[in-house]
C-alpha cells in the first residue's frame, strides 16, 4: 500500500536540495521511522516563490497577505495563482526545481510527500503552533509519524437553499432526506420562479464532474448520511467499503436524482460547473462549501437563498470536511524563510487578513483557535458552518486516496448515466479496485 511510513535522505544538487522519499509498506511492527537532515540555507535572495491553487478573486486575497507578509518582515514573495496547480507542479518537480511554498488541498498531501516533493514540518518550531488544535495538526500527519503541512484553513460542506422559492412553495426548511425529496421535486414540478413555463427549473444543482475525482466529493456525504461508506480503518490500513449493503442502499437512494426528470439539471454527469445553475436561477438547492457565499451573494443575491445545515439521513448529517494547507517545497533553499510564512498564515493577524481581505476568504473557518469566524465576518452564516463543521469528516488524509477517489468519482459518474443500473454489481467490482489500489506497494 502506497502511504508515508518512508526513511529520509537529503541529497545536494546543484544548489538545491530534493527530498527523495523512500516508501515502504507497513508492517505488524507499525510505521517505519523517518529521518531528516537538514542541508546549510543558501538562500540565493530572490521573493520566496508561493504557489496556489486559486482563481482570481482568491488571487486577490492572497496577494493583499503577502504584502501584508512583505512590509511585517521585509521578505519578498513571488506568488503564483493557477487552476493548473498540478500539471504546473509535476513539470517543476520533473525539473527538481519546486515552489518554495504550496498552499494547497489538503487531500493531496500524501501523494506529494510520497513522491518526495514536501519536506517534514517540527511543528514544536512553529511559533503559535500551540495556537492550532491537535485535530487540526493530525490532519497533516502521516503513518510515519511526522507533519507534512501546516493547518491553515477549514470548513465542511453546506447546504444552500433557494428561500424565496421554498417560501413561495409553502415548505418549511428540510431537516431529513425526505424533506429534501419533496423539496426537490416540488422546485422542479411547481414552477417556483413563477414565470409560467413548466420544466425550466430544477431541483438540485449537481457537480457530476469526475475532474480531480470532484463527484466522490459531492456524493460521500450522502453515503455516509445513508450509513455506507466508501473506505473503512484507520492509521493507513482502509479496506472498501463502498459495496457494503447500507453503501449499496445509500448510492440507490442518489440514483433517484439522476433517474426522475427535473431533479438535477441538464447534464449534470458532464457540466464543468454546478455553480451557474444555482446563480442564474435554473436550480434551487446546492450542497457546496462556504466559498461560494462571495458569488451567490451577487447573484442569485444574499436576500435569495439560504444556507443550512445538512438534512439528516437515518445515520445523521455528516458532510465533507475540506482543508487547505502549508507546504514546503523540498527543494528549497529558504527554510527560514518557509518558516516565517507559515507562522505569518496561522497567526491571528494572518488568519484574520485572509478572511477579509479584498477578493474570496481563502481561510473559510480559521485553524487558529484564537480567531472567532462569527466575530471577524460579522455573519451568522458561518455560524453554521462552525456547526457544521462539528459534523464534518475528511476522506483519508495519511494515505494517497487521490486514485481511489477519482475511480470513485468515475464508477458513480458511469453508474448513474445509465437508468436504471445494477448498483451492487459496479460497485463490487469498484470495491475490488480500490482494495487493489489500497494493496499495491
Amino acid at each position: 500500500m502506497k502511504r508515508s511510513s518512508r526513511t529520509q535522505a537529503v541529497a545536494a544538487a546543484a544548489g538545491a536540495v530534493l527530498l527523495l522519499a523512500l516508501t515502504a509498506c507497513s508492517t505488524g511492527a507499525g510505521p517505519a521511522a523517518t529521518t531528516t537532515s537538514a542541508a546549510p540555507e543558501k538562500d540565493d535572495g530572490k521573493p520566496l516563490e508561493v504557489w496556489s491553487r486559486s482563481g482570481p478573486e482568491a488571487a486577490k486575497t492572497y496577494k493583499a497577505v503577502f504584502d501584508a507578509f512583505t512590509k511585517k518582515t521585509g521578505i519578498e514573495v513571488n506568488y503564483l495563482a493557477t487552476v493548473e496547480f498540478e500539471t504546473q507542479l509535476r513539470a517543476r518537480a520533473s525539473a527538481k526545481d519546486l515552489p518554495d511554498v504550496l498552499i494547497y488541498d489538503q487531500a493531496s498531501m500524501a501523494g506529494y510527500a510520497d513522491d518526495g516533493m514536501l519536506l517534514p514540518v517540527d511543528r514544536a518550531a512553529i511559533k503559535g503552533s500551540k495556537d492550532l488544535s491537535n485535530e487540526s495538526w493530525n490532519s497533516v500527519k502521516l503513518t510515519d509519524g511526522a507533519y507534512y503541512g501546516v493547518p491553515f484553513s477549514q470548513h465542511a460542506q453546506v447546504t444552500f437553499i433557494r428561500k424565496d422559492w421554498r417560501e413561495k412553495l409553502g415548505f418549511e426548511v428540510p431537516k431529513t432526506h425526505d424533506d429534501l425529496v419533496k423539496l426537490a421535486t416540488a422546485f422542479a414540478t411547481e414552477d417556483p420562479d413563477g414565470n409560467g413555463v413548466d420544466g425550466d427549473t430544477y431541483g438540485m444543482a449537481v457537480p457530476g464532474t469526475t475532474d480531480r475525482g470532484f463527484f466522490a466529493w459531492w456524493s460521500a456525504p450522502y453515503i455516509w448520511q445513508r450509513g455506507g461508506e466508501i473506505v473503512s480503518g484507520k492509521d493507513g490500513a482502509y479496506k472498501a467499503e463502498i459495496d457494503s449493503a447500507k453503501s449499496v442502499k445509500g448510492i440507490q437512494w442518489l440514483e433517484q436524482f439522476f433517474c426522475t426528470p427535473n431533479l438535477i439539471q441538464p447534464g449534470a454527469l458532464t457540466n464543468a460547473s454546478a455553480t451557474p445553475f444555482f446563480a442564474e436561477g435554473k436550480a434551487g438547492i446546492y450542497q457546496t462549501g462556504p466559498y461560494a457565499f462571495a458569488n451567490f451573494d451577487k447573484a442569485p443575491g444574499k436576500d435569495k437563498y439560504e444556507v443550512i445545515m445538512a438534512p439528516a439521513g437515518p445515520a445523521g448529517s455528516t458532510t465533507l470536511q475540506e482543508r487547505t494547507s502549508i507546504y514546503f517545497g523540498a527543494t528549497t533553499t529558504k527554510p527560514s524563510k518557509q518558516k516565517a510564512l507559515a507562522e505569518f498564515l496561522i497567526s491571528a493577524e494572518g488568519q484574520k487578513l485572509a478572511m477579509t481581505a479584498p477578493g474570496q476568504p481563502v481561510v473559510r473557518l480559521p485553524v487558529n483557535t484564537t480567531v472567532d469566524a462569527v466575530e471577524v465576518y460579522g455573519d451568522a452564516r458561518w455560524g453554521v458552518v462552525q456547526d457544521q463543521l462539528k459534523k464534518s469528516r475528511m476522506f483519508p488524509s495519511d494515505i494517497d486516496f487521490t486514485t481511489a477517489r477519482q475511480d470513485v468519482a468515475e464508477t458513480l459518474n458511469a453508474t448513474f448515466s445509465q437508468c436504471p443500473k445494477d448498483v451492487s454489481g459496479d460497485m463490487k467490482e469498484l470495491a475490488d479496485r480500490i482494495d487493489e489500489e489500497l494493496a499495491s506497494p
